[in-house]
């Protein structure tokens, strides 16, 4: 019994200083994903939440005159707002204008001289 009794004495002995020293390794086991997570914010989500804010600014101050290009490509100059609505009138060749919403403005478009 002797022999048993000792090594189930250590083992008991080891895990008891075993579970003292997991409260510092759980600390270091977060680090990482609190690095992930900082790195995710600086890369991903502040560059694309100050893209949006560029993009809000760009669509509030349009006016009427203002050469744009939506979304899908098409080519305007605007000639009209329903803000109610949230649309923006494009006049897109003699006589014909369409209605977008204003979100699909994707930018304005410098006039090349």
């Amino acid at each position: 019994m002797s022999i048993f009794g000792s090594v189930g004495f250590e083992s008991a002995y080891a895990m008891g200083t075993q579970g003292g020293q997991q409260g510092g390794a759980g600390l270091l086991t977060l680090l990482p994903w609190l690095l992930i997570i900082v790195v995710f914010y600086l890369l991903l989500i502040r560059p694309q939440q100050k893209k949006q804010k560029e993009h809000r600014t760009m669509l509030e101050n349009l006016r009427k005159g203002d050469k744009v290009v939506t979304n899908s490509g098409m080519f305007g100059t605007i000639v009209g707002f329903n803000e109610k609505e949230n649309v923006v009138v494009l006049k897109v060749a003699d006589e014909v204008k369409v209605e977008f919403l204003k979100s699909s403005i994707a930018g304005r478009v410098e006039k090349a001289e």
